[in-house]
């Protein structure tokens, strides 16, 4: 079940808010405005397929559920450190690992 909340963002059956029309959830505009610092106006040129009106609803329902939504930001974060952590080095990293040593005991 969805549950529409305005005319541009919805709630899944997950309760993801997501961007009407756009599929793009709410969080990956958020995230834009945190990592970037960009304005309404530089998401809406490096993601032209959102209008403004659909980038200030976003935002708002963000200011509006802020701390969900950044607990819930850091809860991924930590849950994709917990899966890094656990994957094997593959043989390139292995590799960068050893050319980065050879490289710092040169200097």
């Amino acid at each position: 079940m969805v549950a529409v909340l305005n005319s541009l963002i919805e709630l899944d059956e997950h309760g993801v808010a997501w961007i009407i029309g756009a599929n793009t959830k709410v969080v990956e505009v958020v995230l834009d405005k945190m990592a970037y610092g960009w304005s309404p106006e530089e998401m809406h040129r490096q993601h032209p397929h959102l209008s403004m009106a659909q980038i200030h609803a976003a935002l708002a329902y963000y200011y509006e559920h802020e701390s969900e939504i950044d607990i819930q930001i850091e809860k991924d974060w930590q849950e994709v450190k917990e899966l890094a952590a656990r994957q094997p080095d593959s043989p390139l990293r292995k590799r960068l690992r050893e050319l980065k040593r050879e490289r710092s005991s040169l200097l």
